[in-house]
C-alpha cells in the first residue's frame, strides 16, 4: 500500500532531543518534549530546543492541565510527575489507590480535569490497566487487565475512549459514561502497523496511530476503514515513531516525536487536528 504522505514531505522541525517520545503544545505555541535520559525540553515557534528540567527517569506520554499551567508526564521508575513551567517538579502520583504504577506510558486530561494514564505493565504479561487520577491526585483502576496499554484518545465529546493494546497490534473502544467511568470494552481496530503506539484524532474524527516497530502512521476512519497515512523505510525522518500532535497557524500540521532519533518532524495534513483540553480555551 502507498503511503498517501510522500516521506519527502516531513521535515524536521526539531533536532538534538534525546529519543522523544510524546510532545504536547502549550498555548503559547511551544512544544514540550521528554527525552530518555529524563530531560524535559521546550521548543519555541523556531524550532529551538531548551532543556527545562530532568525528572530523573524515562520520560515517556506528556500532556498540559487544562489550564495549561502544568505539564505532566509518565516518567519510568517514578509514576507520573508534574512539572511547572519554570522546571520545578514533584511526583504526582505512584499508585492508584492499591495499584502501583508498573509502567507509566500515556495520559490525557479531560475537561473537567479528570487524568487519564495507562499502565502498561510487563510485556506480554497482559498486567496493564487504564487509571483515572482526580485533580487532586486521587486515583484508581477503571479497566483492565490488558495487554501493554499504550497510547489514550478522548472523542471531542468524551463519550468515546481509544486505547493502544501494543503487544496486540489493535486499538480498543470503551463508552466513558458522565461520571468517567469505562464500559463496553470492544477492539475498535486488528493489524495497525507493528507495535502501535500513540493515538490521535482530527477534528473530523479521524483516529491517527504512531507504529514504533514498522515506522508508520496509519489512519482510522469513522467507519473503520484504515489508510497507510505516512512510511519511512529508511526510519530516517519517521524513526520509530511514537506520537504526534496537532499543531501549525491553521492546526493542520502534525509533529511527530521519533524515539528512535533525536529529532520532532512534521508535515502538512491539510485537517484540522481535534484540539486537546489546554488549547480549547472555553473548558
Amino acid at each position: 500500500m502507498e503511503p498517501k504522505i510522500p516521506t519527502d514531505r516531513f521535515t524536521v522541525y526539531a533536532a538534538g532531543l534525546d529519543h522523544p517520545e510524546c510532545c504536547a503544545f502549550d498555548r503559547d505555541g511551544n512544544l514540550w518534549a521528554g527525552g530518555e535520559a529524563g530531560q524535559i525540553y521546550k521548543v519555541d515557534p523556531l524550532g529551538n530546543v531548551e532543556t527545562v528540567a530532568n525528572v530523573g527517569g524515562f520520560c515517556c506520554g506528556v500532556a498540559f492541565s487544562p489550564n495549561d499551567q502544568h505539564l505532566f508526564a509518565c516518567v519510568s521508575g517514578l509514576g507520573v510527575v508534574r512539572i511547572e513551567k519554570s522546571g520545578e517538579h514533584q511526583v504526582f502520583a505512584t499508585h492508584a489507590g492499591q495499584h502501583k504504577i508498573v509502567a507509566p506510558n500515556y495520559l490525557l486530561f479531560d475537561r473537567r480535569g479528570r487524568l487519564y494514564v495507562t499502565d502498561s505493565g510487563n510485556w506480554m504479561k497482559r498486567n496493564g490497566y487504564v487509571l483515572r487520577f482526580e485533580p487532586e491526585g486521587r486515583g484508581e483502576v477503571l479497566a483492565g487487565p490488558f495487554g501493554y496499554a499504550n497510547g489514550l484518545a478522548s472523542s471531542a465529546d468524551e463519550r468515546t475512549l481509544f486505547m493502544v493494546e501494543s503487544d496486540s497490534d489493535s486499538v480498543l473502544k470503551f463508552e466513558i459514561n458522565l461520571e468517567g467511568r469505562l464500559s463496553n470494552p470492544e477492539i475498535y481496530a486488528e493489524d495497525v502497523g507493528r507495535l502501535p503506539d500513540g493515538l490521535s484524532l482530527d477534528a473530523e474524527g479521524n483516529l491517527y496511530v504512531c507504529c514504533y516497530a514498522s515506522d508508520e502512521i496509519w489512519r482510522i476512519g469513522p467507519d473503520r476503514n484504515k489508510t497507510l497515512l505516512a512510511h519511512d523505510r529508511w526510519g530516517i525522518l519517521l524513526g520509530r515513531p511514537t506520537n504526534l500532535v496537532f499543531g501549525g497557524p491553521d492546526f493542520d500540521e502534525i509533529y511527530v516525536a521519533n524515539l528512535g532519533r533525536y529529532t520532532i518532524a512534521r508535515t502538512k495534513l491539510g485537517i484540522r487536528g481535534q484540539l486537546p483540553v489546554n488549547l480549547n480555551h472555553t473548558s
